[in-house]
């Protein structure tokens, strides 16, 4: 406040909002506002760091974080969906393994990926399985 030694006065600047100013909104994060789980200024902040370019624009963490976003429940359905094939309830590896490797996409992106835990895709040669012999009797 200032006081005026002249008049006995007291004024007092309105400091912060007064009446009727309006209110500064709740903070939203970039990831409320673009929709998604995963979040944006994480990946800004990766990409910023990583030395990937020297600028990033403010489009492309959300992009990539929609990205992000879209791959993860995709496995996630497969895998969720690989759980209930198999009676269980809890995703383990070998779901994650079961899903990325009979999906043709996903296998093809994540080739160069070992999952721990993952085994392998139940497969045997046709040349192995047993013979299949006519079970009629030739009169």
């Amino acid at each position: 406040f200032v006081s005026s030694r002249k008049h006995t006065q007291i004024y007092f600047i309105m400091t912060g909002r007064g009446k009727g100013g309006k209110a500064r909104a709740k903070a939203k994060s970039r990831s409320a506002r673009a929709g998604l789980q995963f979040p944006v200024g994480r990946v800004h902040r990766f990409l910023r760091r990583g030395n990937y370019a020297q600028r990033i624009g403010a489009g492309a963490p959300v992009y990539l974080a929609a990205v992000l976003e879209y791959l993860a429940a995709e496995i996630l359905e497969l895998a969720g969906n690989a759980a209930r094939d198999n009676k269980k309830t809890r995703i383990i590896p070998r779901h994650l393994q079961l899903a990325i490797r009979n999906d043709e996409e996903l296998n093809k992106l994540l080739s160069g990926v070992t999952i721990a835990q993952g085994g392998v895709l139940p497969n045997i040669q046709a040349v192995l399985l047993p013979k299949k012999t006519s079970g009629g009797k030739k009169a």
